[in-house]
């Protein structure tokens, strides 16, 4: 069964976002198993969803402790919610 880290954040700007598209052009680091990782942006309203998707409850529980540990200066901006869901349908082209 595939799951979904789903985390929203506030207080992201456009600067942070770049920054955060460099760092994820290298990958994600080892301690982050995720097998996709989704960023939705709103420049006007400065907020982001990012979705972070792993095929195994142990991936999940690995990624879930090093970013929930994570420094707020390393984030795209203030965590606002962070939730955990079961991938029910997902299609790609």
């Amino acid at each position: 069964m595939a799951l979904a880290r789903v985390v929203s954040f506030d207080g992201v700007s456009q600067a942070r976002v770049e920054e955060m598209k460099a760092q994820m052009s290298e990958g994600p680091p080892d301690d982050i198993p995720a097998t996709e990782v989704v960023m939705l942006y709103d420049a006007d309203a400065e907020k982001s969803t990012v979705i972070l998707f792993f095929d195994s409850e142990a991936d999940y529980e690995r990624a879930d402790q090093t970013l929930g540990a994570m420094p707020t200066d390393e984030t795209p901006g203030r965590r606002v919610s962070v939730g955990r869901y079961e991938v029910a349908v997902r299609q790609l082209d």
